[in-house]
Parts: structure tokens; sequence; C-alpha cells
């Protein structure tokens, strides 16, 4: 499938009316010089803009290039005329295609970069014979020609530019207006410069030989050399501060990383998250490019609040408590919290708070609804629960896709926007991501996912391991054999608290007795100096106990 093929139909009709028009104008100017015909000078301007379009400067982050030739298609249609103001242009595009090695572009690219500039100039050139009291091919005088000729300038500069920013707002989904403003303001500078010096061409010299070109060479090749000069600097000040955002990113999306690791049971979550928002955003119809950056940041940092809950919490096999869950709800607020000290240039942090809130106001941590939650934070919530609900948890195995788009449904209007879900649901499928390439090393990963077992002694030898490990098993084998045959409780207690203390070093112990009739624990013995303080105490299922010097608390 061609690339004109896959661009949509107003876009397809869009590139096809310019190039039409384009055509239009070509042949009418082409067949005007013919029948009145322009004599040597003319051709001169020609001979100079095919000369000069190759001296051509690239616009830093951009495809758009600057070149002196801009002054002969000025004085070409002071001159001359919009008929031959067109075709000098056509040349000036032709040694430019061909600079830029036009064999890889598309066709209707090709045509369209020929067609537009025709197009601006000769409307522009009209206009401006239609205001200007000047007939062409007459003297000028520079108080004559200053308001029409910037009128001119504008105004080929304006038609000029936005044709393009429109048809690259169709391919690439943004907005016109961001792209004109971000890649074509620049190119007003040799506009409004070549035109200065084609109005001096024009009203100072009578003919072009020689000595006009003495005169007029020098200012261009001063332009040409100004222009490359500044145009480096901004490059190299571009290509800093690019190496600057890359470093800040990196390492960004390694503490990142590194927070995902620490959750095993989400392990890999945020890299998907982030290609399935960042794409769900695009398809919404989304196109401003600090947005996008934003919701990439972010889909990339909602877990950053996860520093502040309890391993326990975020790798418990079963149902949190209410009280554990109220703590993972802090993660949110946590998140955006720590990522304030942050002086992102897009809004990350307003998308990292909201990403838990509910479509109908139930969600937290501040209870938004509909539109007021930010767009980001609502794409991230149904990218959010898609992939927690598609992945293998402790307690349920990794359930269809169908199935997680069954539950998303039934949420909503209640918990997600519908149009966002309905827009996931027609394209999960094409934006699903490619398996992930860490920018940790799996062994880091590995260490930041086993941090909570012992670590161990580097300068142990194998010896030495083989007996750790024998008399660890010594111990365990002696104390099973030591509760063969008992039944007491406080028996059992005692003998567990000094056998497991010659393996696990240790402060207090505790024993509980399940209670069925009530469904909770119930603290029987105790060893150690707390004992008195903890004994009879009652926890229900799932929850603990922290003990700070004499005083027990729950720890939920």
């Amino acid at each position: 499938m061609s690339e004109f093929s896959k661009l949509k139909p107003v876009a397809r009709a869009y590139v096809v009316s310019v190039v039409v028009f384009g055509a239009i104008v070509l042949a009418a100017s082409g067949i005007k010089l013919y029948q009145e015909p322009l004599g040597s000078r003319w051709f001169v301007l020609a001979l100079l803009t095919l000369l000069t379009g190759s001296f051509t400067v690239r616009v830093p982050s951009t495809n758009a290039s600057l070149s002196v030739s801009e002054t002969f298609v000025f004085a070409s249609v002071l001159l001359f005329g919009p008929a031959a103001g067109t075709v000098t242009v056509l040349l000036e595009c032709l040694i430019i295609l061909f600079w830029m090695k036009p064999q890889g572009k598309a066709v209707h690219r090709v045509l369209f970069n020929m067609a537009a500039p025709a197009v601006s100039i000769w409307v522009s050139g009209s206009v401006f014979f239609l205001v200007s009291p000047v007939p062409a091919q007459s003297a000028f005088t520079l108080q004559s020609l200053f308001l029409p000729l910037a009128a001119f300038t504008a105004l080929y500069f304006l038609l000029n530019s936005w044709l393009v920013a429109v048809a690259v707002g169709f391919e690439t989904g943004q907005g016109p207006l961001e792209i004109w403003w971000t890649n074509f303001t620049w190119l007003s500078v040799n506009y409004f410069s070549g035109a200065s010096v084609a109005a001096l061409l024009v009203t100072y010299i009578k003919d072009l030989d020689l000595s006009a070109l003495a005169v007029i060479i020098p200012l261009l090749v001063v332009s040409y050399l100004t222009f490359r000069t500044a145009m480096g600097r901004v490059e190299d000040s571009n290509n800093h501060l690019s190496e600057l955002n890359r470093l800040h990113l990196s390492t960004i999306e390694t503490l990142a990383m590194a927070i995902d690791a620490k959750d095993q049971i989400t392990h890999g979550h945020i890299r998907r998250v982030q290609a399935y928002t960042v794409g769900l955003a695009r398809h919404v119809g989304i196109t401003e490019q600090k947005l996008i950056k934003a919701i990439e940041a972010a889909a990339l940092l909602h877990d950053m609040g996860k520093l502040a809950v309890p391993e326990y919490i975020l790798n418990k096999p079963g149902k949190l408590t209410n009280a554990e869950f109220e703590k993972m709800k802090l993660h949110a607020t946590i998140g955006a919290d720590i990522l304030t000290a942050i002086e992102f240039p897009y809004p990350v942090v307003p998308i990292v708070r909201h990403h838990h809130e509910n479509w109908d106001g139930t969600g937290y941590p501040t209870g938004l609804k509909g539109t007021d939650i930010p767009i980001g934070a609502r794409l991230l919530s149904v990218v959010d629960c898609f992939d927690a609900l598609t992945s293998d948890r402790p307690y349920r195995p990794r359930l269809s896709d169908d199935e997680a788009m069954k539950i998303l449904f039934e949420r909503r209007g209640s918990m997600y926007d519908p149009l966002i879900v309905d827009t996931f649901a027609r394209v999960y499928r094409d934006i699903a991501p490619s398996p992930p390439s860490t920018a940790l090393p799996v062994q880091v990963l590995d260490e930041i996912t086993s941090a909570r077992r012992p670590p161990r002694d580097s300068g142990q030898s194998s010896f030495d391991e083989i007996a750790a490990s024998a008399e660890e098993m010594a111990a365990m084998y002696a104390l099973g054999r030591a509760l063969a045959g008992l039944c007491g409780i406080r028996e059992t207690g005692d003998l567990l608290a000094k056998h497991l203390r010659r393996l696990i070093p240790f402060a207090q112990s505790i024993l509980f007795v399940y209670d069925v009739r009530t469904d909770e624990l119930e603290a029987k013995h105790g060893f150690g100096e707390l004992t008195a303080a903890v004994k009879g105490m009652r926890i229900t299922l799932g929850e603990r106990l922290s003990l700070n010097n004499s005083r027990v608390s729950e720890f939920r």
C-alpha cells in the first residue's frame, strides 16, 4: 500500500486539490511567458535562482530550509509579473528537491512541494499588482514599494507555510497551528530578507549585468553565511538540550523501573501501561505534543508513590483489608507530591494524582467527576485496569482479553470515561506493546526483586555455605523430632521459639491460634519481654502487629 493511499480521504482530497491548482497555475504561467517573451533579463534571474537555490541552510529540528534564492523569486515578480515569479519559484523548488534527493520521497510529496509555492507566489503576486499603483516592468521607488512589498511578502509566507502545515497536520494528526508555530516561524526571516534585497535590486539596478551582480552577490553571500552561522549555533544549542533531556528522562525511567521491580506482583506493568496509554491518546484525538509527552511520562511514573507503601501490602497474595487498602490509596497522592519537585514542562503531576478518580466521582484522592478529571488520568485509569486484569496474580490467573474488556464495559460510565473505553476496545490490539527491552541490566532487577532475602556474605566460602546449610537442616530436623508428640500450646510455643532462634534472630515471638467462631486470630502464647502485652490480643485475618517498645499497636 502506497503512502498516499494510507492518508485519510480528506487529506488525499486536500493534497490533490493543491496539486491540481498548482498545475493549472504553472500551465497558465508557462503559456503567458511563451506568448509574451521577457527577454534576457529574466533569464539572468532564472539562472541566478538555479545557482543560489543549491545554497540552502537547514533549520534545526525541522525539515525546512532557508535559501538565498528567494531574492530572485521576489525580483521576478516585481519586474515581470506573477507568471514570471511562478515559473521562477518552480525552478527554485526543482533545484532544492534535487539537492534533497527526492528519489526517496513519495510522488505526492514531491508534487505537493512544487505546487504549494507556485500557488502561493501566483496568488500573492496577483494581489500585489491589484493594490500596487505601479504595473509590472515599470520603475519603482522605495517609498512606493515599501508597504505593498511588505504585504506581498507576508501573504506569500503565510500562504506557503500554511499550505504545508495543513498537509503535515493531516498526515501526523497534529494541529496545524502548533506545526506552523513550531516549524515555520523561522522562515519568515528568510522571506523578508529576500524581499529587502529584491527591493534594492529592482529600485537601483536597471540592467542585470556584471556590475549588478558585483553588487548583489556579496549581499547574498553575507546573508547565506549569517544564516548558516546562526542556524549552526541554534543546532548546537538544541543538541545540548536534547542530550540533557535524554539524560533526565533516562534517569527518571531507570528509577521508575526500579520501583516497578520492587513490586513483585506487577513487575513490567509500567512499560505496558506506557505503550498502551500513548497509543490510546493518539487514537482519541490528542495531537498536542506537550500533552502527549505528559501522558508518556505520567504513565511511566504513575506508581512512584509505591515507595511509601509497605512491601507486604504490595506483594500480599490475598485481598487487602480495609486498612491496607487505605494505605495503598495513598500512593497516588504521595507519587504526585514527589513529582512536584521536578519542574516538568508539561502537566505530569495532575495525571499521576488523579489516575484513580472515577467518572461518577467515587474515586480517590479528591473525588473528581467527569471531564473535571484530566484527560491523561482518564486514559491511564482504563489502561491501568486492563493491564491488571490481563496479568497473573497470586490469587488468580490472568484473564483473557475478552474477559477483561467485558469488565471494562461493566464499569463504563461509572468508573471510566465511556468514550475512552469504546476507543480502547476498538484499537487495543493495534496499540499492544511489543516485548519490553529493559534499560536496567537483568541482574540489577533480580537484585531488587530479591532484596528482601537475607544478604549473602561475599567472603563466605563454598564449604562455609555447605556447613551453614547442614546446620540449618539439623536444626529443622531437631525441631521436627521435638514437636512429635507435643500437643500443648505453651510447650509448643516455647520449643518453636528456642529452635527458630538458632536460625532467625528475634526479640519476641507470638503464637496465634485461629478461632473458627469469630474468624479471628488470637495470641495464645509469647516468648519474650512483651508477652504480657500481646497475649490475648485478637486480629482479623490479613492484619499484622507492630511492636514499639512496651506498646503494642495494630499495623494495617
